[in-house]
């Protein structure tokens, strides 16, 4: 029986929020004043992160741009972290805030819960972090996936979500004998060549994938958000060119619903995919065990042939990553003989650190306490209390800032970066939209610099995860925190 517990109370009116995303990104760009912005780089940057300013200008000597990861480059440099607790983290200058980044969003039970944690120093006291064989929690994680996800009959951990993406693709070209691969534009699939089509900005083709040659993408396809017409035009022109192997869908819409679809938006999809021969696949890599047990496949009733997994997969430890489905396809991923012993073409698949032993127990631990928790509904609800405070506040402040939410992902759009598309008929356009997004890419990262100094750690100041960690009471002390963000905003690009 399907878990119903699901973390979105009301699905989010995704016309209306469109609309709304379409008239912010007309108007001039409204950030944090200047002088506001001076002021807590003087103050909070200068002053309160001193050891995070000298630990990072001195690990730029060996590492490029002195962190090792997206996420941590931050205005006007990056912070060093040293404890994660909860709902909160803590900098190496002692200065503490409130975690709506939760590592990129798989810490949905929030930061190092000691539940997961003593199954982990266990696990290091016995047999170590990898063998590289066999061990009883690769099965246990895979039977609590496979439970939890009616569509999955079997499951392959893998390293990253990138990896994921990477075999669904071979799957799906074995199973079905086709070649291309279709996306929905804007969204991110990993960051692997042929994935690296079409990412950030719906009609930007290979432009964002820069250092990849454009000859390896001619398989990819994209298609415009919450559009089928536009799906459907790519389908009908891949049975001309080798037909269609797989249509891959961040089920929310791209970047984790930062451009949400409508609520009905993944039934039509499948619908064509059915129509047209092609495998479903399901990037559940943020919505996988946050939106619910059941995924955002169960709850909006889809069934997918291919389901992504990461994030949350291993607890928030490293190795994050899987492929599961159905049995028919999954097979193509046998290691060995199967079952029956059918000999068949397997996909190129590897990964010296796959479904390491410190990676099952992890993530079978804290699927587990989700599930025990019901943390998923937990913390969708701190994301409905968020977003209901944050459009308080920018009605009250006659800001034109866009905030909403799917359960516990969190959208406070200052600047709708991701609602620009790039239109290849109209070519004129293109300079202005490549302009305006890196103008506006800028505002985000000032407006996160304002957050960060206010004790708000956001991801690139416009995406924010919560967890079961968070109660009321933090909420509203968040609140409070971007309130007086708000306070200080002005017109700072015509």
């Amino acid at each position: 029986m399907m878990d119903t517990r699901f973390a979105i109370s009301n699905y989010p009116d995704a016309r209306a929020i469109d609309a709304q995303l379409s008239e912010l990104i007309k108007k001039p760009i409204h950030s944090i004043a200047p002088d506001a912005l001076a002021k807590y780089e003087a103050e909070y940057f200068d002053k309160k992160c001193a050891k995070s300013k000298e630990m990072v200008t001195e690990a730029k000597k060996i590492i490029p741009g002195g962190v090792q990861h997206n996420l941590a480059f931050n205005y006007p440099f990056p912070l060093a972290f040293v404890k994660a607790e909860g709902a909160k983290l803590y900098d190496v200058d002692g200065n503490e805030y409130y975690d709506f980044l939760q590592a990129g969003g798989p810490t949905v039970l929030g930061s190092n819960p000691i539940e997961v944690r003593e199954q982990v120093i266990d696990l290091l006291n016995t047999c170590g972090p990898s063998t590289g064989l066999f061990h009883e929690f690769e099965y246990k994680l895979a039977k609590k996936i496979a439970d939890s996800v009616p569509t999955v009959d079997m499951f392959r951990m893998l390293g990253s979500g990138t990896e994921a993406c990477m075999c669904a693709a071979r799957i799906a070209r074995l199973a079905t004998k086709k070649k291309n691969i279709v996306k929905m534009g804007g969204a991110y699939h990993g960051w692997s060549d042929q994935m690296g089509y079409g990412i950030r900005i719906p009609g930007s083709k290979g432009t964002q994938a820069v250092g990849v040659p454009g000859r390896i993408m001619r398989d990819t396809q994209e298609f415009f958000p919450n559009d089928l017409d536009s799906l459907e035009r790519v389908l009908r022109m891949n049975q001309f060119k080798g037909g269609t192997a797989a249509v891959y869908l961040e089920p929310l819409g791209p970047e984790s619903g930062s451009r949400p679809v409508d609520a009905d938006f993944c039934k039509g999809v499948e619908r064509l995919c059915r129509k047209y021969g092609a495998l479903l696949v399901f990037d559940e890599v943020v919505t996988g065990f946050r939106v619910g047990m059941a995924g955002a496949q169960g709850y909006f009733g889809v069934e997918p042939d291919l389901t992504i997994f990461g994030k949350v997969i291993a607890g928030g430890y490293p190795g994050a990553g899987g492929v599961g489905g159905k049995r028919e396809y999954m097979k193509y991923l046998g290691a060995g003989l199967d079952a029956t012993g059918e000999k068949i073409k397997k996909a190129f698949c590897g990964g010296t650190m796959s479904a390491n032993p410190l990676s099952c127990v992890a993530g079978y631990y804290t699927l587990e306490e989700i599930d025990k928790q019901n943390a998923c509904q937990k913390a969708g609800l701190m994301g409905d209390r968020l977003t209901a405070g944050l459009n308080e506040i920018i009605q009250r402040r006659n800001l034109p800032f866009v905030a909403f939410n799917q359960g516990s992902i969190v959208h406070m759009e200052t600047v709708a970066t991701l609602q620009f598309a790039i239109d290849w008929s109209k070519l004129w356009t293109v300079p202005h939209v490549l302009s305006q997004t890196s103008k506006r890419k800028t505002a985000m990262t000032h407006m996160g610099a304002a957050y960060m100094a206010e004790g708000l750690v956001t991801l690139a100041g416009s995406r924010l995860y919560t967890s079961a960690a968070y109660n009321e009471e933090m909420i509203d002390d968040a609140l409070s925190r971007f309130d007086k963000v708000f306070s200080q905003i002005a017109v700072v690009e015509d």
